[in-house]
């Protein structure tokens, strides 16, 4: 049987900071059990997957090789003002003249996602 992704494990300097705000850009809530200076800190995705930070001292200092590639439910360039406005910022805009296209945001620390068209923009393009 094949093996299944439990957690998806951001390195941080600040655990529960970082989480608040994956936990606002998501829209999943943190447990009420964890709290600022814990060593790691985390809630559940969609499907039962944790997204799980875990306090390490050593600061980012290259490219991640891993993101999170985000498809909002609203509008693509809505959901970048509203990521920038939680503290996000941005990193690279990959968008085109004719709407396709993304943008690389970094949360916080540094790390890079991108936030992608909602698919009624991806279905308004096909």
């Amino acid at each position: 049987m094949p093996s299944s992704v439990l957690n998806v494990t951001v390195d941080c300097a600040d655990p529960y900071t970082l989480c608040r705000f994956w936990s606002q850009v998501t829209g999943k809530p943190m447990p009420d059990t964890d709290q600022p200076g814990d060593e790691e800190v985390g809630f559940e995705l969609n499907d039962g997957t944790n997204l799980l930070f875990i306090r390490v001292p050593e600061p980012k200092t290259v490219k991640n090789r891993l993101h999170l590639c985000l498809q909002p439910d609203v509008p693509r360039d809505e959901e970048v003002e509203r990521l920038l406005g939680l503290g996000a910022t941005l990193y690279d805009d990959l968008r085109n003249p004719d709407g396709t296209g993304w943008v690389v945001l970094a949360d916080p620390e540094g790390n890079e996602f991108c936030v992608l068209r909602s698919a009624a923009e991806r279905a308004a393009t096909s």
